[in-house]
């Protein structure tokens, strides 16, 4: 029924900005092509405060680094030139391909007056024949996304099929991606026609063949079978997965399916070699110390 259920743990991005991170996970490091889950917030914001909590640029490679936002607004910028603010409901989709940089910065006024942000943000593996393709970036307004309400039951298709529905996100590998909200005792089943599928309660719990599922974990299910997932009450879910891409070498932001790649990568950013965002390049995040194998997982402050 469940291969496993994986509990969100606490990360530190920057000083007092602490996430749930839920992938990559040690006994379990990808749903489908999903390789990496990090849920930041509902967070409050002293006036002021919210600007610390910025993320600096910073590079990728070999992955698509998705955020999606329940509420708030963050300015994304990247070495493409792109500038994009970043609202709720709205899909952006960034392809690192060979390399990009971006940044992450909170300055709306109503933010720094202390309003809510709570967001989630996924990266993507990219199929081989993609990890060296040109970076891209790309952003989908709520409207053009599929959506379907039922008894008790609404869901938004972020990316992929699911359901019968088929979204227009530009992906590079079968998957789904899917921001469902269920009334309580609304029953739901999981899609069909994907090999990995997971759950992640964002909030609320479920039941699941008897047994009850609370807010910050990560359902993972057994392929071919198709349990319903039971509302216990109001509840927020985020239903991802696809195929299998093989394994990845993931170490701080960099993913690959060779461990050169990602030390070329290193390299290529400590000698300057990666642009940064025309709009923000004044400062940036430098290389972590490399403490870990490029298998280990990235350390505690990774960014997407």
């Amino acid at each position: 029924m469940l291969d496993i259920v994986i509990e969100a743990r606490q990360a530190e991005l920057s000083p007092g900005f602490t996430v749930k991170r839920i992938l990559p996970f040690r006994l379990r490091r990808m749903v489908g092509p999903f390789i990496f889950v990090d849920h930041g917030g509902p967070l409050n914001a002293p006036t002021g405060s919210i600007n610390n909590f910025d993320v600096l640029p910073h590079p990728h490679i070999g992955l698509s680094t998705v955020s999606y936002l329940f509420s708030g607004n963050v300015t994304h910028r990247d070495s493409l030139g792109v500038e994009q603010l970043i609202t709720p409901g709205e899909v952006n989709w960034m392809t690192a391909g060979k390399g990009i940089t971006h940044s992450e910065r909170f300055e709306d006024p109503a933010m720094l007056a202390g309003g809510e942000l709570e967001m989630l943000q996924t990266w993507v593996a990219l199929p081989e024949k993609d990890e060296e393709s040109d970076p891209s970036f790309e952003n989908y307004k709520p409207e053009e996304l599929p959506a379907f309400t039922d008894t008790g039951v609404w869901m938004r298709l972020i990316a992929g099929d699911a359901y019968g529905l088929k979204s227009n996100v530009k992906t590079h590998s079968p998957l789904f991606y899917v921001h469902v909200v269920l009334q309580q005792d609304a029953r739901f089943g999981l899609p069909s026609g994907h090999s990995e599928r997971g759950a992640y309660i964002v909030r609320g719990r479920v039941e699941v063949n008897g047994v009850t599922y609370h807010e910050g974990q990560l359902l993972v299910f057994t392929k071919g079978v198709d349990p319903l997932i039971i509302a216990k009450e109001q509840t927020t879910l985020m239903m991802l997965g696809g195929e299998h891409l093989g394994e990845r070498y993931i170490w701080w932001n960099f993913v690959s399916s060779r461990k050169d790649r990602i030390e070329q990568a290193k390299e290529d950013w400590k000698q300057g070699r990666i642009n940064l965002p025309p709009m923000d390049n004044k400062e940036y995040v430098p290389l972590p110390d490399d403490k870990t194998k490029p298998a280990g997982g990235p350390p505690p402050n990774a960014l997407s």
